[in-house]
């Protein structure tokens, strides 16, 4: 049974815990005008700085209070002559994805808000694991990879300020439509490879914007869908895409892309986009 003396330090410790992160979170600027991605990133700091906080203090209450009872080499003097620092490691980060980027439709234009509850969840659900593979694979120069909630094929790098936006696409073909060939023409340049499986795959670094950027993407047939990843240009700095070719053929060549290209394919989270021959 424990004394007074330990209850009286129970206390101690659990009142110690709750201003340390009292004070923690109250010095973090106030949290009315965040909404949206904003809003959530500011819970987590304040939910991280708790746990960081909370994870210190019970580590120096817990030492202290263990050196009551475990001395150290048996010596009685050890537990108040020590001048150490307490070296309290930091809690690990989350390894889920970084917080969509909300875009507002345009007039006449539908997003993912509009979908139904269930499909929304799918959707959202392929694009988070999306992002983690993008984010593997492109190169360090595309930078942080989100998706954003407009649709289900749209995603942005965002490199030193520079956004980069992503079309990822795994969509059921057209009966009948060959794939597209890449053509050497306005200044485009092609390249091609041959995936796992004998996949053919093409890829160009083509020049828009009047020739002063350029954007790259690669593009293939698998199972029953169009498959293609573009990486655009950042206009506002005249920023080419920081991909090349090769490098999106690497991407379309790895099991990890393949294997979510193969989920799409199976359970397609696009509609077929037909085309419309004019009378």
């Amino acid at each position: 049974m424990g004394t007074n003396e330990d209850h009286t330090e129970d206390r101690a410790a659990a009142e110690l815990l709750r201003d340390a992160m009292d004070r923690a979170t109250t010095e973090l600027p106030a949290m009315a005008d965040l909404v949206g991605p904003a809003r959530a990133q500011g819970l987590r700091r304040r939910a991280r700085v708790r746990v960081a906080i909370g994870g210190a203090v019970l580590a120096v209450t817990g030492l202290g209070l263990a050196g009551a009872f475990v001395l150290p080499g048996g010596d009685d003097k050890g537990a108040t002559g020590s001048t150490g620092v307490i070296d309290v490691a930091a809690p690990p980060t989350s390894s889920g994805p970084p917080p969509p980027i909300h875009l507002e439709p345009s007039p006449g234009e539908s997003s993912m808000a509009d979908l139904p509850p269930a499909v929304r969840a799918r959707q959202e659900n392929f694009q988070n694991q999306a992002v983690g593979v993008l984010q593997q694979l492109l190169p360090p120069s595309v930078g942080t990879v989100q998706r954003v909630d407009l649709n289900v094929r749209h995603y942005q790098g965002t490199k030193d300020g520079k956004e980069f936006h992503i079309i990822f696409s795994v969509r059921p073909s057209e009966p009948g439509m060959a794939p597209q060939t890449c053509r050497e023409i306005k200044g485009t340049v092609c390249s091609k490879a041959t995936l796992p499986g004998g996949i053919r795959a093409d890829a160009a670094v083509s020049p828009i914007n009047n020739g002063n950027v350029t954007e790259s993407r690669v593009w293939f047939r698998y199972g029953a869908s169009d498959v293609s990843l573009t990486v655009y240009p950042h206009d506002a700095s005249n920023t080419s895409a920081p991909v090349t070719a090769q490098q999106l053929l690497d991407v379309a060549k790895s099991s990890t892309f393949l294997d979510l290209v193969k989920a799409a394919d199976r359970d397609p989270v696009e509609e077929m986009q037909r085309t419309v021959v004019g009378g």
